[in-house]
C-alpha cells in the first residue's frame, strides 16, 4: 500500500510541475506578443516628452488633448509627489521608463521636469488573457487526468482479470488461471489468490482421493465379515463360530486402524490447524517412543535411538512429532532386514531427525510420491502392507512445524527419512549431518 501510493504521489507531483513549467512558457509566449506594442508605445512617450520639453509649461495641455484626440493614446500629467514608490522614483531620477499598474489598467511613466510626470495610460484586454487562461487551465486538468487513466488502466485491467478467474473458480473449475505481470500493483493480491486456489485444489483432490480410497479399503474387510458371519450361521460347533467372531473382529480393528488414521490425516489437512508447541527433552522423549515401538514390533530387529546429548528443550507439538516418529519407524521396522536407527540433532538453526533401516530401499523416481495419502508402492518394498496414510501423516505434521522430510540413501544401505524443522538459534553440528550429504 504504501509503495503504490508513494508512486502515485510522485506522478501527480512530477506531473504538475511539467504541466506548470508549460503553462508559464505559454503565458511568457503570449506576453511577447504585446512586446512590439509596447515598445512602440515607449517610442512614442519618448517623441512626446521631447516635444513637450521644446514648448512652455503652459501649453503641455493643449499638446497632450491635442495628441490625444488624433492618436487615441490616453496621455495625462501627474505630478511628481503624486508618484510613489521609492523603486519607481529613482527610475524616473536617472530617466529610465517606469511602470505602475492598479487593476486592469498601467501607465508607462516619463520624467519631463523635477515637477511633472508623463503618463501614458492603457487598459489590459481581459477577455483574451481571460480566455487564455481558461484553456490553460481546462489543459492543464486534462492532462492530470490523462496520466492518472495511464496510471490506473493497467491497475483496472488486472482487476478485472483477477475478477474473471476468481469467477471462473468459483463456478467449480477449480483453475485459477490470472495472468498478472510480477511488475503488476496487484501480483502480491494474485499470487495470494493463486496459493488459496492450489491450496483448496489441493484440499479437494485429497478428499476425493480419501474418499475413494477409504470406501476401496472398508470394502474388502466387510465383505470378510459378510462371509464369516454366513460360515458362524451355518458352523455346527462353538470352535467354528469362535474362529468366526475371531476374524469378524479382526476385520473390525483394521477398519478401526482404517477409521483413526483417516481421522488422523484429516486434521493435519485442515487449514484452521493449530499447534500445542511446548518445549520438551527429546533425549528421554525419543528413547521411549523407539521402545514403545520396538515392543510392537518383531522381535527380530533391532531399533536404536541416538540422540543428541543437549536436546533437553526442543519445541514441538508432542502429539504430533510422536504420530510422526511412530509411523517412521513402523514403516522402517516392517521392511527392515535386522536394524532400524534412530538419530536427532540440531545443527544450522534446525532439528533434524533421521530413521533409516537397512531394507530394500525406495527408488528415487518414487520418494516424492511415497509422501502422498493413500499411497502404497507396488514392488518397491516386496510388499503392500498399511493403508498408505503413513508416511502422508508424516510429511504433514512436520510442514505443520515449518520443516519437511525427504528420502534418502541409508547409510545401513536401505531407506533413510529425514526430517527437519527450523529452531529458535544454531546449535553445534551433530555427527549424524555427515550422512545426508
Amino acid at each position: 500500500m504504501t509503495r503504490h501510493f508513494l508512486g502515485l504521489y510522485v506522478l501527480i507531483v512530477l506531473t504538475l510541475a511539467a504541466v506548470s513549467w508549460g503553462e508559464d512558457k505559454l503565458l511568457q509566449a503570449y506576453g511577447n506578443q504585446d512586446a512590439s506594442a509596447d515598445r512602440f508605445q515607449i517610442v512614442a512617450m519618448s517623441a512626446l516628452a521631447h516635444q513637450l520639453r521644446g514648448i512652455s509649461p503652459n501649453d503641455w495641455k493643449t499638446v497632450l488633448a491635442s495628441t490625444t484626440a488624433d492618436t487615441g493614446m490616453d496621455v495625462e500629467l501627474f505630478a511628481t509627489r503624486d508618484i510613489s514608490g521609492r523603486h519607481t522614483l529613482d527610475r524616473l531620477r536617472r530617466g529610465e521608463i517606469a511602470t505602475m499598474s492598479a487593476g486592469a489598467e498601467s501607465w508607462l511613466l516619463r520624467q519631463l521636469d523635477g515637477d511633472h510626470v508623463l503618463a501614458l495610460r492603457s487598459v489590459e484586454p481581459q477577455t483574451q488573457r481571460g480566455m487564455l487562461d481558461w484553456t490553460l487551465t481546462l489543459v492543464f486538468y486534462a492532462i492530470i487526468a490523462l496520466v492518472l487513466m495511464i496510471w490506473i488502466w493497467p491497475l483496472a485491467r488486472d482487476l478485472r482479470s483477477l475478477e474473471r478467474a476468481a469467477a471462473q473458480f468459483g463456478n467449480r473449475n477449480w483453475r485459477f488461471d490470472a495472468t498478472i505481470k510480477r511488475h503488476s500493483q496487484i501480483y502480491g493480491l494474485a499470487e495470494t489468490f493463486r496459493q488459496m486456489a492450489d491450496r483448496i485444489e489441493g484440499l479437494i483432490a485429497s478428499h476425493r482421493d480419501m474418499s475413494n480410497a477409504v470406501s476401496h479399503e472398508i470394502r474388502t474387510p466387510l465383505a470378510r465379515m459378510k462371509f464369516e458371519i454366513e460360515l458362524a450361521q451355518q458352523a455346527t460347533d462353538v470352535a467354528q463360530v469362535r474362529d468366526a467372531l475371531g476374524n469378524i473382529k479382526a476385520d473390525i480393528a483394521a477398519i478401526n486402524d482404517l477409521v483413526t488414521a483417516t481421522l488422523d490425516y484429516a486434521i493435519l489437512e485442515r487449514a484452521d490447524m493449530s499447534l500445542n508447541v511446548s518445549k520438551y527433552d527429546f533425549t528421554t522423549l525419543i528413547p521411549a517412543i523407539t521402545e514403545a515401538v520396538r515392543s510392537d514390533t518383531r522381535t527380530a530387529i533391532l531399533i536404536t535411538a541416538e540422540v543428541q546429548s543437549d536436546a533437553d528443550e526442543v519445541k514441538c507439538d508432542v502429539h504430533q512429532f510422536e504420530a510422526a516418529l511412530k509411523n517412521l519407524l513402523y514403516n522402517a521396522s516392517r521392511y527392515a532386514k535386522h536394524e532400524v536407527r534412530v538419530e536427532f540433532c540440531t545443527y544450522a538453526g534446525r532439528h533434524h531427525l533421521f530413521v533409516d533401516d537397512d531394507g530394500p530401499g525406495i527408488p528415487k523416481q518414487d520418494r516424492t510420491r511415497a509422501f502422498e495419502s493413500f499411497v502404497r508402492l507396488d514392488g518397491t518394498r516386496n510388499e503392500k502392507t498399511g493403508f498408505g496414510l503413513g508416511l502422508a501423516i508424516v510429511k504433514r505434521a512436520i510442514e505443520w512445524h515449518g520443516g519437511e522430510v525427504v528420502i534418502l540413501d541409508s547409510p545401513l544401505g536401505g531407506a533413510r527419512f529425514a526430517a527437519s524443522w527450523p529452531t529458535d538459534a544454531p546449535q553445534p553440528r551433530c555427527s549424524a549431518a555427515n550422512a545426508t550429504s
